[in-house]
């Protein structure tokens, strides 16, 4: 098991005998032990730890990478690197529920917001989490009504209210290869529900790897692993017997599913309300990713830092991310606007041109690129190849552009300019209600301001003001939103605000190891440069041995692998 070729599509009696066997299966599930969950987690930990090299190197081998060179650290950090981090913080919040019930959250981790709300701090945790990202620190918002009182009430129901047995069927995705797994885990170990996983036809070379990990899952029919494209995913999440859905993958997925092919019968039940699928559904289903830089005193180096930063958001993985930079939001008239452009374009220069691994992408850049007055390319594209595009100045004024409603899911960047200038609350305004009114998506977006600009107390009321206001289920500030994916104990979705009608980005959430209910948001706060750069920054020459050697901390934490980590992430 070392190439990327997919196994065959489930036959149709297979994927029945598959559905019956884990619904059954599912019964047994709900009642296992706490306990005994949590040895099936530490014996997790191990066998993915067994499968970590292999299904990198198969990874690398679909996306064109050397599996020796730098860029491979993107695979270890987005795949071994996040399943071991989940699973560790999910053991440790399964042992606080056999203690107490549930996962343990101390009083001063919590305060209350300026409306009245509550927020908890969920990272930094352990004393590693402040050693490897010192002065980063994420809340979660919490919906009105739930306080520090409260809480406990809000937390792990499957564990205070036991289901009888439930079977999910989870469409998998394709780009990045802990999304499958880790959404599973939370399916499995927080909500107590049984899974049908269909991988992905893009990435099904990783499943054969996934039922050698969750073997002992498998062999209690607990899980199961099926392949195939559109047609065993519908015959799957149609049967009867399957209790609820998660999909990460396309909004077109979802509203397939939930109102029938796109056509006249389709926008008749979505007007009256009448879906074909009334199960329990959630999902991720991407974005169009904003950057709103709040403009203020920035040096030439803390700019070029973040024009790296956002160049490592776009570039990462080919670009095919869900969090992938796709819309810079600057403020009009301000003097720095082109020389942020300058450095993004400067830091693309520095990224291998890539593969274009996933369907339709070479299509979609025409699209999106075709036309487009000040287009910048970035890079020499080979056959199966796509360069970086740049594309500046697109009116905010006309909202039906596509680059506003349309996500590129390509090595493409656009950027826009609301009114603002130098005056940086009047530009928060504009640009919270420009990305929540005309943007589509709800999942993640960032925020780059100058800690200088926050020393004006007008500033820090209208940026906490924007923190809150933002409709995105992720918003970090001064990094990138994939940090809040990958520390895997932030809960991780699109903004609750979404509808079935109106599905955005999705609803629900996982990486909830703390097992909260009435999540509004996560906000991460980073400082606006730090030392060393991020390992997503393009040209890190010590991203491959940072990537394998974290992957290895999160799986046996240790002081003693700090001093090898700092030395692999200083090779920038």
């Amino acid at each position: 098991m070392s190439d990327a070729s997919s196994p065959p599509a489930t036959e149709p009696a297979a994927l029945e005998a598959t559905i019956l066997r884990v619904k059954e299966g599912s019964r047994a599930w709900a009642s296992v032990p706490v306990a005994e969950r949590v040895s099936l987690v530490s014996a997790l930990r191990d066998r993915f730890a067994a499968i970590a090299e292999p299904s990198v190197r198969a990874a690398c081998v679909a996306k064109g990478v050397d599996p020796a060179s730098p860029l491979a650290g993107e695979e270890w950090l987005g795949g071994p690197l996040v399943i071991q981090r989940t699973l560790r913080l999910l053991q440790a919040a399964l042992e606080d529920v056999a203690r107490h019930g549930m996962p343990r959250i101390d009083r001063g981790a919590m305060r209350t917001l300026e409306d009245g709300r509550l927020a908890v701090k969920l990272f930094p945790g352990a004393a590693l989490d402040h050693a490897l990202l010192p002065r980063y620190v994420a809340e979660v918002y919490l919906r009105p009504g739930i306080t520090a009182d409260n809480l406990a009430e809000h937390q792990a129901p499957f564990y205070r209210r036991p289901h009888q047995g439930k079977l999910c069927a989870v469409l998998g995705a394709g780009n990045v290869n802990s999304i499958a797994p880790t959404d599973c885990f939370q399916k499995l170990f927080a909500e107590g529900t049984a899974c049908v996983l269909k991988m992905n036809p893009v990435n099904g070379y990783l499943g054969p790897f996934l039922e050698q990990a969750f073997a002992p899952l498998i062999e209690r029919h607990a899980l199961a692993v099926v392949y195939g494209g559109a047609e065993v995913g519908a015959a799957l999440v149609h049967h009867a017997a399957v209790d609820a859905i998660h999909v990460t993958g396309s909004d077109k997925t979802h509203d397939a599913l939930v109102w029938g092919p796109p056509g006249p019968e389709s926008d008749a039940r979505r007007a009256s309300n009448a879906p074909l699928l009334t199960k329990e559904f959630t999902s991720e289903l991407g974005n169009i990713s904003p950057i709103l830089v709040v403009p203020g005193p920035y040096s030439a180096r803390e700019l070029r830092f973040q024009g790296r930063n956002v160049a490592g958001m776009v570039a990462n993985n080919a670009s095919f991310n869900c969090t992938a930079a796709k819309l810079l939001v600057q403020a009009k008239g301000w003097e720095q606007r082109g020389g942020l452009l300058d450095d993004i374009e400067a830091g693309l220069a520095v990224a291998p041109v890539r593969r274009a691994y996933y369907p339709g992408a070479e299509e979609r850049f025409r699209r999106f690129t075709e036309g487009r007055p000040g287009l910048r390319k970035v890079g020499q594209a080979g056959a199966g190849e796509l360069p970086f595009a740049l594309i500046p100045n697109v009116s905010a004024e006309n909202f039906r552009d596509r680059i506003f409603h349309d996500e590129p899911w390509c090595t493409v960047l656009s950027e826009t300019c609301v009114p603002g200038a130098d005056d940086p609350v009047k530009f928060l305004e504009e640009a919270v209600t420009f990305v929540n009114e005309h943007l589509w998506g709800t999942l993640c977006a960032s925020v780059i301001i100058h800690p200088e600009t926050l020393e004006d107390p007008r500033v820090r009321v209208a940026f906490e003001k924007a923190l809150r206001e933002l409709r995105y289920g992720a918003v970090a500030v001064n990094t990138w939103s994939s940090a809040v994916f990958g520390l895997g104990n932030l809960p991780w979705g699109g903004h609750p605000s979404s509808t079935a009608q109106n599905i955005q980005s999705g609803r629900g959430w996982v990486h909830n190891p703390m097992m909260l209910e009435g999540i509004e948001k996560v906000v991460m706060r980073a400082p606006l440069t730090t030392f060393p750069e991020s390992p997503w920054v393009p040209g890190h020459r010590g991203q491959l041995e940072l990537a394998r050697r974290l992957a290895e901390l999160e799986r046996r934490p240790s002081w003693l692998k700090v001093p090898a980590i700092a030395a692999a992430a200083l090779r920038t």
